[in-house]
């Protein structure tokens, strides 16, 4: 049983939020309050004179003895119908009046009558630890004074709910004025709360905490938020007395340290928040196999982008967050710029241009062994009509004595080229200097640092499914290069999109191949690339080409996602083309192919035209929410409790193996770890977590379960 405690000052709105507290629980309700208003209106009905100046304790505390001991009180803990009676009559309406509320401190500060009521209180929560009372044994909420301090000292939540005086008054005033129905109804000063505050704090403390009680100030909360502050209180105490309950199912048995940690509540909580900030964008651009990838890869100190001694390996422009001397920017690298090219050498060289228009500064980079090129030429001619500021950077001048290959460079008119060596870093140091310092002076800063706190998605697929042409569709522009050949996409291409008016990071990647033991140069790099993009994300956009038959390699890229552990939405790309017949066709496929994902989110769309695209924030929505879900040890071992007592595990070797405690480790994926008396067979923790799904839901998210087997221990 959880029993809730709730005291504080007048005017906080104890007994409209305890009587929520507990209606969302199904828990008791006792207001403890009204049992001290129902005693005055006893007293009065008696016809004592609270009005004397030393009224008679010892009459005043035999009244409201037998109004208790001989059962002319009760009160209903009903907290959808709360009411109090009097000889089976309610009095409710009565307790509330003027006459009572005047008088209603007198009786409450006399001692003896404060130890009845208490006693009184204490067998009202007491009560509710039974089976056949009103909570079913759940719990109780009472609200009122001395609750946290006196009468349940020992309840599992405790709270002082209070409010700055001024804030009191003025609800204290509204309500009077709604009991009245009347708006011209007296309202309730700052005076006529601190005056009940000094009469009540004759006898008892309620304006700061005592230890172990939560104080909880709602100035400046709304009901809801009040509601909710006191509902994660309560939720955290049952975990609590749920977690003990359960795990002393192992006390009888031989844990190791890691066993102990998840015992005692280490939950591995992975979820990141962080802000972005402004910082200035540097473009490094040049024509094809200058060494600009290498240069970006020695910028960033590891191999980020893909490099390979062929033209043409970077195609779009991919943006990394950087940092030299203490300056953070975004780096951006380009595909190599030609002049006067056709198809993808066309689309690369627009990206080129496209990052130079929305980059601060450029690095323009040469080769200081080719010499300078007509091609060169041409991009500064581009250079200059974007009127960026340019740092010029010729490379593979590998030593000092190769310095005189930067000399013809000069004629560019671009100030003095700096020979540095990309693969050795040579010289590195002060391009970088001299560029960020142009950056520095540059009135804009275009650029935003990668927040943390975006939900990151991996765009997979084998190639040429359509991923580049969704991340484009999904950006509302041409972010990436689209192309009908096969493997266009080389490097993981980072992008906050909007969707539906809420940012993500998208990870365009390249795709996956079949044999990477087979791939070589590039191709092999970029499948590395990808596998590591796949890591980093928390959800995975599997593509499938539905206008083509589903291949074991579309089977095996979604294979990798689910081994990753990264919520899965798969997305049916193309499903435009199809025809009545291919859509049964995939109907069916899906049920005999798929069936070891079919938790996963589905989507059927056209990344081309855009149909169905707006269904895919919904499907992200959900699936990450089953990522991050979090099962409270008490309601998951409970929920296994009556699994199991239904369906146990089948016998083995004359033993029947026992689910003994159980408790989610980490999310990002729910990853459940089960401490048992045998081995459980891996048809068993299939239905374990289908059960787990049908209850709790997880869709769109893998879970990974791993089981504990334990021995009792060994009598000394």
């Amino acid at each position: 049983m959880i029993r809730v405690a709730i005291d504080g000052p007048a005017g906080v709105g104890k007994s409209t939020t305890s009587k929520a507290l507990a209606k969302y629980f199904g828990y008791a309700y006792l207001d403890t309050g009204a049992m001290y208003r129902a005693c005055t209106w006893w007293c009065l009905r008696q016809g004592l004179d609270l009005d004397a100046e030393q009224p008679d304790v010892d009459r005043i505390t035999a009244a409201v003895g037998e109004f208790f001991t001989e059962d002319h009180f009760d009160i209903s803990v009903d907290p959808e119908h709360p009411d109090v009676l009097s000889d089976g009559v309610s009095i409710a309406e009565e307790i509330r009046s003027g006459e009572v509320s005047s008088h209603v401190s007198v009786v409450s500060s006399i001692m003896p009558v404060r130890h009845l009521l208490i006693a009184a209180q204490r067998a009202f929560i007491a009560r509710e630890a039974d089976a056949d009372s009103f909570s079913k044994g759940a719990g109780i909420v009472a609200e009122g004074r001395d609750i946290t301090t006196v009468v349940a000292p020992d309840a599992e939540v405790r709270v002082l709910l209070t409010a700055r005086e001024e804030v009191r008054a003025a609800r204290r005033a509204g309500q009077t004025s709604a009991a009245s129905g009347n708006a011209g109804a007296a309202a309730v000063g700052p005076d006529d709360v601190a005056a009940r505050d000094k009469a009540d704090s004759k006898v008892t403390s309620f304006l700061t905490a005592a230890e172990g009680v939560t104080t909880v100030d709602n100035s400046d909360m709304d009901f809801e938020q009040t509601l909710d502050t006191l509902i994660a209180l309560v939720d955290e105490a049952a975990e609590e007395q749920a977690y003990r309950e359960y795990a002393a199912n192992l006390s009888e048995y031989e844990l190791d340290d890691e066993d102990e940690s998840l015992l005692h509540g280490a939950f591995d909580d992975r979820s990141r928040k962080a802000s972005s900030r402004e910082v200035g964008v540097l473009a490094v651009v040049g024509r094809p196999n200058v060494g600009k990838s290498t240069l970006v890869n020695r910028i960033l100190g590891r191999r980020a982008a893909v490099v390979e001694n062929t033209p043409g390996v970077t195609r779009d422009r991919v943006s990394y967050d950087a940092e030299w001397a203490g300056t953070d920017f975004k780096l951006v690298d380009t595909g190599g710029w030609e002049a006067d090219v056709e198809g993808i050498e066309s689309s690369i060289a627009n990206q080129a241009e496209i990052a130079v228009r929305l980059a601060d500064a450029v690095i323009l980079v040469v080769d200081g062994i080719v010499g300078l090129t007509a091609s060169d030429e041409r991009i500064v001619k581009m250079l200059r009509a974007a009127g960026k500021p340019i740092t010029l950077a010729v490379n593979k001048v590998d030593s000092q004595a190769d310095e005189y290959l930067t000399a013809e460079f000069w004629k560019l008119g671009m100030g003095e080229p700096f020979g540095i060596s990309a693969m050795h870093g040579r010289g590195v140091g002060d391009l970088l200097d001299e560029a960020l310092d142009k950056l520095k002076k540059t009135e804009k800063t275009s650029g935003l640092l990668t927040p943390s706190d975006l939900r990151r998605v991996a765009l997979v697929g084998r190639p040429n499914v359509g991923k580049s042409s969704l991340l484009n569709r999904l950006a509302g522009e041409d972010r990436a290069v689209v192309n009908d050949l096969a493997g266009t996409t080389r490097d993981p291409v980072d992008e906050i999109v909007s969707v539906d008016g809420e940012d993500w990071l998208f990870i365009d990647t390249a795709g996956i191949k079949r044999r990477l033991h087979k791939l070589s140069g590039a191709e092999y790099y970029s499948s590395l690339r990808t596998q590591a993009a796949l890591e980093r994300s928390e959800l995975a956009l599997v593509l499938f080409d539905v206008s083509q038959p589903i291949a074991d390699q579309d089977l095996k890229v979604m294979s990798q996602a689910v081994d990753a552990g990264r919520a899965i939405v798969l997305v049916f790309n193309k499903w435009d083309l199809l025809d009545d017949f291919g859509r049964q066709r995939l109907e069916r496929l899906w049920i005999m192919e798929f069936d070891r994902v079919t938790w996963a989110q589905r989507v059927n769309l056209s990344a081309k035209t855009g149909w169905h695209t707006n269904r895919l924030s919904r499907a992200m929505h959900t699936a990450l929410e089953s990522w991050d879900k979090r099962i409270p040890t008490g309601k998951l071992n409970s929920f296994l409790g009556q699994l199991q007592a239904a369906h146990p595990h089948p016998l083995r070797g004359g033993k029947q193996p026992r689910i003994l405690f159980a408790t989610q480790a980490s999310n990002r994926p729910p990853r459940f770890v089960i401490f048992a008396t045998g081995f459980l067979e891996h048809g068993y923790r299939r239905y374990i977590e289908r059960s787990l799904r049908e209850e709790f839901g997880f869709e769109g998210s893998p879970i990974q379960i791993s089981v504990k087997v334990r021995e009792k221990k060994r009598r000394k």
